[in-house]
């Protein structure tokens, strides 16, 4: 059964987080593809292509996406090359305090290059991208001409 975890499942945007495919067959052509829907309804995605190892396990970390959005070694690339499926968008989060972006995580058997509805992932899991910590007080700035926030630590 194949499995696609993230870990830590919940945590900050700017901490970095381990992708991992496991029960794959060895040398198994796969799509990893890595989505989320920002606050004004806009999809934005990335994907890569990847071999699995002798284990029939893929990690991002350490092991070199053929293709894709990205080429090479690069543990968080799914999440640095998010693009809009819209051109000339920009992934901004504006409630930094009441809300995650929920990135959605799937693998697909060989190359995927569109997903369509018929499409079924072998494996979908969800990770939580927090902008402010548990406890950190946000106090809007307005001075003159000045407008920013302050962010206090608990």
């Amino acid at each position: 059964m194949v499995e696609v975890t993230v870990t830590p499942r919940s945590s900050l945007a700017d901490r970095p987080v381990q992708v991992r495919v496991r029960g794959l067959s060895p040398s198994q052509l796969v799509t990893l593809r890595a989505w989320l829907t920002d606050e004004q309804g806009e999809c934005f995605q990335a994907r890569a292509f990847f071999y699995a190892d002798g284990a029939g396990e893929v990690d991002p970390g350490r092991q070199a996406a053929v293709g894709g959005s990205y080429a090479g070694v690069w543990p968080m690339g799914l999440f640095w090359f998010l693009q809009p499926d819209t051109l000339f968008r920009r992934l901004v989060k504006r409630d930094v305090a009441g809300s995650p972006f929920i990135i959605h995580l799937e693998v697909f058997d060989g190359l995927h290059l569109v997903t369509t509805p018929q499409a079924q992932p072998l494996a979908s899991c969800e990770a939580e991208r927090w902008y402010v910590g548990p406890g950190v007080q946000r106090v809007p700035i307005r001075e003159g001409r000045v407008r920013g926030a302050l962010y206090l630590p608990p």
